[in-house]
């Protein structure tokens, strides 16, 4: 499955408008954001094939303690690009570049198997809403602290 989202996500991106970049020149920087309980050595992979076709990529290493915390962190990993970017978030950093990706330096988000919340709302929010057609939300709210 890692396999299969490392080559999706790099065929997104080598061939995803505007990134279609000649050989020599690449048009943007890649910045990825890695999901909830996980680190930046998910992206290892993505990274590998990515840089050996001239992209720089940039993984950002989120504390992983508050959405603030990893949206500046996001941002400081965005000023550090030398090009454009294009943000990438997997799961839960899909919250995270919603948050991070209305700098000007941003011009596009790519949401891979990813959270992808309206202004002011939250994963939790989006955890606990029905789907489509559902009564009742896929999570259930905690009851009495979960004693």
């Amino acid at each position: 499955m890692k396999r299969a989202i490392t080559g999706l996500l790099a065929a997104m991106i080598t061939t995803a408008s505007p990134l279609a970049a000649s050989a020599a020149e690449k048009a943007v920087s890649i910045v990825v954001v890695h999901g909830a309980f996980v680190d930046a050595s998910g992206w290892q992979a993505v990274h590998d094939i990515l840089s050996a076709k001239g992209y720089e990529v940039l993984a950002v290493q989120n504390p992983t303690v508050t959405l603030k915390g990893d949206v500046e962190a996001t941002r400081q990993v965005i000023a550090r690009a030398k090009k454009p970017v294009v943000l990438v978030g997997h799961s839960y950093g899909g919250a995270v570049i919603t948050e991070a990706g209305d700098l000007p330096k941003v011009q596009s988000l790519v949401y891979l198997a990813a959270y992808a919340p309206q202004a002011g709302e939250s994963v939790f929010d989006i955890a606990t809403a029905p789907t489509p057609g559902e009564d009742k939300a896929p999570l259930l709210p905690p009851s009495n602290n979960f004693l």
